[in-house]
């Protein structure tokens, strides 16, 4: 299938929906093929594009603890003074 940046962008629930069904799509601009659309497989799918944690695990990395807790009952006020709030 093809479609123009202009149909994607007016009708991109079809056109989606047409990939969901397993149909490639490539959108052209100015009669330029610009993207390419295709379905995503299972195994793609379930894999997360993005690590949860960028940095990874460390568990050799400090850990910072305060001497004594924060009350924060009485507000945020006293605390944030002098960073605009």
């Amino acid at each position: 299938m093809e479609t123009t940046a202009r149909e994607f962008n007016q009708n991109a629930s079809k056109i989606l929906a047409a990939a969901e069904r397993g149909e490639r799509i490539t959108v052209t601009k100015n009669g330029r093929p610009v993207a390419i659309l295709s379905p995503v497989s299972e195994a793609e799918a379930s894999v997360s594009a993005y690590p949860t944690d960028p940095m990874g695990e460390d568990d050799e990395a400090p850990v910072f603890h305060s001497g004594s807790p924060v009350d924060w009952s009485a507000g945020r006020g006293d605390y944030l003074e002098g960073f605009g709030a």
